[in-house]
This record gives C-alpha cells, structure tokens and sequence, in this order.
C-alpha cells in the first residue's frame, strides 16, 4: 500500500470512529442513507450526456461497486440516486444497475411533465419499487418556473403525487423557489425535494432577496417541502474552506426555517470530488448536525429520507423507522 492509499484509508477510518463515537455510549451509531449520488458509465458504447469527456476529475465510471468502497467504511448503508442523465431510457439503465447492487435503495429518474407521453412513462418505470420520482428543474434546458401557468405540467404533477412519488428540483435560484411556493398552491400533497439548497448564490439585489426571503420562509410552513443540504461546500479564492464556521450561518438559516424534521443528507458523489474528497463534506456536515443532538442527526442522516422518499430497506443493516 502507498502512502497516499494508507493516508486516505486512515482517515476514512478515523472518520468512521468518529461517526460511531460521537453517538457516545448511551447511543446507537447513526447509519446514513446518502440521498443524493449520480451514477454513469463512461465506457457504454453511446456514450453519456453528462459529464463531459474532457473533465479530468469525473470522467471515469461512477457506478455502485466504486461508491460502496468510499461510503460503505463511513457507515453509509443506503443512498438514492438522482439522475445524470436527460434521456428516457437511462431511467432504465439506472434501475437496472440499482437492480443488482442492494446499497442503492432508489432512484430519482428523468422525465419531462407536461410531456404528452409523461403518463405512459410514468406507469412504466413506477411499476418498479425503487422508482422514487423524478428530478426537474433548472436543468437539462428546462425551466420549472416558466411551467408554474401550464395546465398539463400541473396536472402531470399531481399524477406524480397521486402515486405517491418527489418532485427532486435542480439548480436553485430565487425563480426556482418562488416556483415551487406557486406549484405547491396548486399540488398540496405533491412532495418536493430542493437539492443543493446550501450552495445557491444568494441574490443582492435587495428586491430579489426579499422576495426570496419570504418565498423560503413560505416554503418552511409547507410540511411537505424538504431541503438536501448537499453541495454544502464552496471554492473561495481557489480554496475550499473546511471549517464548520464559514458555512454555520448558511446552515443556520436553513435549519431555522425548516426545522430538523425535513433536512436530508446527500453527498451529490461523484460530483463532490470537484471540491473535496467524500468524507471530507461528510466529516463538515456531521460535526454540524451532531451539536443539534443525537435525535436530530438521526433525522437528518436517514429518518427524514424514510419519510420524503418512502423507500424499503434491501438488506438487514438499512434502517427502517
């Protein structure tokens, strides 16, 4: 073993004991189901949408046998993946992966509402137990906000809710979220997932920001709105702080307004190695979550998943509530 492998499996190790011992003996160790990985195969023969083959860090296969290596010492037990890709039969290849590797306990699929073939999709990949929803936001050249007045969107939307499936959103920025407050008026019982929420810039023009303000204190009252605090870290001048400090105030904000009850945690791998290794924003987001008490990391580390994403346990070391 080379120094650098011995350095990273030490301190994998060293965080793995901290996990466990920061439960103290009164306490279980908090197992950790990871809402929020991609996963993609650079060697298919048609090639992948995303990411783009001239990106050094990421362009190698992301698929469950690489992830179990990093997550699986750090006590992660289960993680839901989120798709990376906009074409409809990758929801297929994605089940099909999750298939046969038991960590994956869902997936969050690609596909457009307001489509007209949206309903013979959606039959199709529901049909399939870890099918949990679909991703739609501000990506892939879509606009959630400008759909908030489409009637078949909406209507769309409430299908998706009525069969008991999330809404994950991408990207967020102020029209994100005020887009959400006005979708959610229309499809109560629709659960709406906002990923990366930590990372979004925040507007200075001071009209904007009111706005957004109220929007997030909106959604705050809405018990079926959660928040991934994924994509937590943040590159400034080059660097990319590991303090908790320089991000407790973003943290802060967010644990005020929607309580620990619907906070989740998502590592976004492999997508986090463009900032810092994974167990680095694991180590950040734990050392936070462990000062609101064992209970709320709990939530936080998988209670919460449980109930946002009614996923099923796959084998005996997955939690269930």
């Amino acid at each position: 073993m080379n120094r650098r492998k011995f350095l990273a499996v030490s301190a994998g190790a060293s965080l793995a004991a901290g996990l466990q011992a920061a439960g103290a003996a009164q306490n279980p160790a908090i197992p950790i189901i990871d809402t929020h990985i991609h996963l993609f195969d650079t060697n298919r023969p048609q090639g992948i949408p995303w990411p783009d083959k001239n990106d050094q860090v990421l362009y190698k296969p992301a698929l469950p046998e690489r992830y179990r290596k990093i997550a699986g010492k750090l006590g992660v037990t289960g993680a839901i993946v989120v798709e990376a890709s906009p074409w409809l039969e990758d929801n297929q290849w994605v089940l099909d992966i999750a298939e046969k590797d038991k960590i994956i306990v869902g997936i969050i699929g690609n596909l457009e509402p307001g489509k007209p073939d949206f309903s013979k999709h959606l039959e199709r990949f529901q049909k399939n137990p870890l099918f949990r929803g679909i991703r739609c936001g501000n990506l892939w050249g879509n606009d959630i906000a400008g759909q908030a007045g489409n009637l078949r969107f909406v209507s769309d939307l409430k299908a998706l809710a009525g069969a008991g499936l999330v809404l994950d959103t991408a990207n967020p920025n102020p029209a994100l979220l005020a887009a959400i407050v006005k979708l959610t008026d229309q499809v109560s019982d629709l659960k709406v997932v906002i990923d990366h929420l930590p990372q979004m810039t925040l507007p200075t023009d001071q009209a904007i920001r009111k706005t957004y303000e109220a929007d997030l204190r909106e959604l705050g009252q809405r018990p079926k709105v959660y928040i991934k605090i994924s994509e937590v870290l943040r590159r400034v001048n080059g660097q990319v702080p590991t303090n908790l400090d320089f991000y407790r105030g973003r943290l802060d904000e967010l644990y005020a307004t929607f309580g620990q009850d619907r906070l989740l945690y998502g590592s976004d791998w492999p997508n986090s190695d463009k900032w810092l290794p994974f167990e680095d924003g694991l180590r950040l987001v734990h050392a936070y979550f462990m000062e609101k008490g064992h209970t709320a990391a709990e939530k936080y580390f998988w209670k919460n998943s449980v109930t946002a994403y009614s996923w099923q346990k796959r084998y005996p070391s997955q939690p269930s509530l």
